[in-house]
């Protein structure tokens, strides 16, 4: 049996943006998820995933092009893809576990679709590299969402906390040793496909407009990356702000993201913004030790959830 887990992730900054070939920065989180695999003798792939409520789900590997279940997608299509490319073939037991629900945003899809692949690589002995891993996990993920940038691929694989460019171009290690950060939730689950989509209409229709808007965030993510790692957090504070006015001009906030941001920074925090698609899922705050647990009080006084995770949080691994 081998068992593999990846990280879930961040966005810091960068959001949307990322995904019309432009930067961001991303940072793994130390919520993982993991994937066991076992060869079996028979032409089954029996499932287990009790954080999805799944319990025995089989497919037989004749069936495993067909259109799965939203619940599996991710993991059939990342072994359909597997067998295609490697030309190889089994039945398979696999369980899956995660350390963080799938409403948070925190990236469980990539997560669970990196570790199925690496843990199929070592269960057929083929040697694939991170750039190997990323491009057919990319490939999974598109082949089920039809759009993303790969970013949060990237962090499942490379962990840490990364500067990257669409599909991978660019993908450089940002080394820090901390990062203040107030993750919280609004209690709300992102549709992020529909909310991306959304924004390839608003640049259809505007392109003037969103394209200006994009480059203004890029030109923050650039900044970003040098105060990050000056440990300025004042100035990445500031920088944040700005990301989510940006965000906000898009129309990718959300009132419930507004109300938890307005709350971190009349307490205290230096700055804040929606992490990821926005529409719901998280913020996140930057403060100062002074002020980071009236960050988290809040939050919670406006109903957010403050999620604990530490992050620039180790890569793929093979437990």
């Amino acid at each position: 049996m081998v068992k593999v887990s990846a990280p879930g992730k961040l966005m810091l900054f960068g959001d949307h943006a990322v995904v019309h070939n432009r930067p961001c920065i991303v940072t793994a989180v130390d919520h993982r998820i993991s994937v066991s695999l076992d060869k079996r003798n028979d032409n089954k792939i029996i499932l287990d995933a009790p954080d999805m409520n799944i319990k025995n789900y089989k497919i037989s590997l004749d069936n495993l092009g067909k259109q799965p279940p939203k619940k599996v997608r991710f993991v059939l299509t990342a072994i359909k893809n597997f067998f295609e490319k490697y030309k190889v073939e089994s039945g398979l037991d696999i369980k899956t576990k995660s350390e963080f629900s799938s409403e948070f945003g925190l990236g469980s899809s990539s997560a669970v679709t990196v570790s199925t692949l690496k843990a199929l690589s070592e269960l057929f002995g083929i040697k694939i590299n991170n750039k190997e891993l990323f491009d057919l996990s990319y490939k999974t993920v598109l082949d089920i969402q039809d759009v993303g940038s790969g970013f949060d691929v990237a962090a499942a694989i490379y962990g840490g906390t990364l500067y990257f460019v669409t599909g991978g171009k660019v993908i450089e290690p940002i080394y820090i040793k901390e990062l203040p950060m107030v993750v919280g939730y609004t209690g709300i689950k992102a549709d992020t496909a529909t909310l991306v989509k959304m924004v390839y209409r608003k640049l259809a229709e505007e392109p003037e407009i969103i394209n200006k808007n994009f480059d203004d965030i890029a030109r923050i993510v650039d900044k970003a990356k040098i105060e990050i790692q000056r440990n300025n957090w004042k100035r990445v504070g500031e920088l944040m702000n700005l990301n989510q006015e940006l965000l906000r001009d898009i129309d990718v906030s959300s009132k419930e993201l507004e109300r938890l941001i307005s709350a971190a920074k009349n307490v205290g925090a230096y700055g804040a913004k929606l992490s990821g698609a926005g529409g719901g899922d998280c913020m996140i705050a930057v403060a100062d030790k002074e002020n980071y647990n009236n960050v988290i009080k809040a939050i919670e006084k406006e109903d957010g959830t403050f999620i604990e995770v530490k992050l620039n949080a180790e890569g793929v691994r093979i437990e």
